[in-house]
Order: C-alpha cells, then structure tokens, then sequence
C-alpha cells in the first residue's frame, strides 16, 4: 500500500495541501541569486569611482600577464615546455585573484593558472617547472601559500574548502580561494566542495573562468542552468556573474568575497565570463570546433584594451609610464626564456623526495632497489672508461 493509498489520503484534501513546515528552505534565496547580466566598471559612470593607484598597478600586472604568456607559448615552441594551457584573453581573472587575496590566505589555482600564481609572487620558472615534466611541483606551496598546480578537474576545490575549514576551526583568519575552468563544474568534486563549503560556512571563494570551451564542449552542452553562478543558489551561498575581462571589477568582486569569508559570512561561488582566445593547450586544435570570427569578437573585448580606455580616459596612460611597463614585462620574458633554456640538472632519486613526510616501507624499498640500478650503471659507464683508456695505452708505439 503506497502513500496515497492510505485511509484518508487524498491529493486534493485542502489539509494536505503542503508537507510539514521542516522542508522550508535554511535561508531565502533571493540575495543569493546572480545578477542579470555579468557586472561591469570600465565603460561604466561606476568607473568614476575607482582608483589610480588600482588602475595602474592591474595594468602593469595585465601587460605582465600577457607577455607571460606568449613567452610560455613559444616555450612549448621550441621544447622547453611540454605542455602549457594558456591564458592568454583571461588575464583579468589571474590577476584580480592574485590581488584579492592577503600574504595569510591560500591560493589553490588548477592547470590553467600559472600567471595567477606568478602574480602572487612565484617564480615563473618554478610555476611551469610541472608543465616541464621535471617534478609533479615546482615549488614549496607552504611557502607561497599556493596549492600545487592542480591538473585533475576539480579536485583542487575539495582541498581549499578542508584548508579553509580547518583554518576556522583553529581561529586563523585565513580565506582559501578555488580557480576552476567552466568544464570542472561538471565533475563530482565541484558539486562536494561547494555542498561542504556552504554546511560548514568555510571560508573559501570560488572563481570559475567561463572561458567557453570545455577544451572542445561548448557551455551550452555542459549544463541547462540558467549561468553556473546560478548554481550557487542550490547549494545555500551567493552567485556572483561578473565580466572576467573587466579587471577592476573581478578585482572589486573578488575582494568582497574574500572580505565576507574572512568575517563569518561563508563562501561565494563566482563566475567570470571570459574566453580563451588561444587553444586549449598547444596540441589541441580549436579551429575544429570554432571559428576565427568567434575569436576576433572577443579579442575586441581584450581585458588589457578595455583598461588602456580607461587609463587613457584619465590622462594616466603616458609614454613613459606605457615604456616602462613593456620594459618590465621584457624582463620578466628574457628571465623566463634565459632559464628555461638551460638544461636542466635532474637526480633520479628526487622521485621519492617529498612524496611523503615519512618515506613508506615501500618507498624506501623501491629507493634502494633504484640507488643499486644507478649506482651499478655508474660503476659499468667507469669500467667501460677504464678498459677504453687501457685499449688506448696498448695501441700506442
């Protein structure tokens, strides 16, 4: 006998005409909801308000951005990368992700973000060293406070959201902020981060860079929902649509998430509508699955253009100041391109280093088995040397 079988049931009896009050949502949805259309400053009567000082200095860090970016793509070029995703058009978002964020707060980027943690401060080589093949990460991230680059979709969001939890439950003041593509929200551990994120009001913001693609699946085949910052809603935390080519707003945006996580008020999913105008990576072919016109609509909509409007708007854009940060960014790329193309110097044994803090009964077998290979090709290379040398003296008169 189901439910509505029961004596008395009925389904248009006016005193069953809802469930009990228990199913009444936690918290009312609609601060929660997105805004219409992705919020804007620059080429708004807003940008009135926004500083100089700002304004220059995400500048100097776009144009940065930029030549980072082709530096790396040419990297790849000529063998020194094997793989490198770029982000070239999405500027905006590593950058204002890197500038939101204090020295005590965490920065957990996926493949993607290099240039976000170079904004940070990390040294470009170290942020591509993982891109190279030469270790799993190139860098110390308690130092940096910069999670490994993260290369699995998404799995980097359930790990931001149990960092910044702990950091709650221990009293430290400390915001994680989670980067993912548009393509990672259709993974498992998205939905988890954000389900736990939102329970426990951690203090963790996530950007998702909308850049389209899916490397080849456009949005549109990924989700119905009405934009993925509407997918906050479900999950009990805000919805921020923000230009993620507008730098100034994804910064303001970014900073009064980080701001309301850092005061109790819990997490924030935002998504910035951006676009990847080089291709997923440099083996993938995006010209089968777009069009050349789609790009060049979006390179007239380049973060760095819409920001030299602007800076030019208010006299701020001098030769000097224009020579200056290209000078800069040519330093950073003949840096970059002068290391890399050193060879590098690789111990074999480095594969068992930092796997664990305490090497495993396994670990340290496999170790020893690979210092005796090592050390027994050494001793061979020595003896071929030594009987080579012997021939020679022979053959001598």
């Amino acid at each position: 006998m189901t439910v509505l079988e029961q004596p008395g049931s009925s389904r248009n009896k006016s005193s069953l005409a809802g469930p009990p009050p228990a199913w009444r949502p936690r918290v009312d949805p609609a601060p929660l909801l997105p805004d219409a259309d992705p919020y804007r400053l620059l080429g708004t009567d807003a940008a009135a308000r926004l500083d100089s000082g700002l304004l220059t200095r995400l500048y100097v860090q776009l144009v940065r951005g930029r030549r980072y970016n082709t530096q790396a793509t040419a990297l790849t070029r000529q063998g020194r990368l094997a793989v490198y995703p770029s982000s070239t058009g999405q500027e905006a978002c590593e950058v204002a992700a890197a500038l939101a964020l204090e020295d005590r707060d965490w920065l957990f980027p996926s493949y993607r973000d290099t240039l976000a943690a170079v904004a940070r401060g990390l040294d470009p080589v170290q942020a591509l060293t993982l891109l190279r093949g030469d270790w799993h990460n190139g860098y110390d991230p308690h130092e940096h406070r910069i999670a490994p680059l993260c290369t699995p979709l998404a799995t980097q969001l359930p790990h931001a959201v149990g960092l910044a939890h702990a950091a709650r439950l221990k009293g430290d003041e400390v915001v994680a902020l989670a980067m993912v593509g548009d393509g990672g929200t259709s993974e498992g551990d998205f939905h988890e981060a954000l389900n736990f994120a939102a329970l426990w009001q951690a203090p963790v913001v996530f950007l998702v860079q909308n850049n389209g693609f899916a490397i080849s699946v456009p949005l549109a085949k990924q989700t119905a929902a009405p934009s993925l910052a509407h997918k906050a809603v479900g999950y009990g935390m805000p919805g921020r649509l923000v230009d993620g080519n507008d730098a100034p707003a994804m910064h303001e945006v970014l900073t009064e998430a980080v701001q309301r996580a850092r005061r109790g008020g819990g997490p924030t999913l935002i998504e910035a509508v951006t676009y990847r105008i080089e291709a997923h990576t440099n083996a993938d072919d995006a010209t089968r699955y777009r069009t050349d016109a789609e790009v060049e609509t979006w390179r007239a909509h380049d973060p760095i253009a819409l920001l030299e409007r602007e800076l030019v708007a208010r006299d701020l854009l001098t030769d000097e100041f224009v020579r200056d940060t290209r000078d800069g960014a040519e330093q950073l790329a003949a840096g970059l391109r002068e290391r890399m193309n050193a060879e590098p110097q690789l111990d074999p044994m480095d594969l068992f280093t930092h796997v664990f803090a305490q090497q495993t009964s396994q670990l340290r077998a496999q170790a020893a088995q690979l210092r005796a290979e090592l050390d027994a090709e050494a001793a061979g290379h020595t003896e071929d040397a030594a009987g080579t040398d012997r021939s020679a003296e022979e053959a001598r008169p």
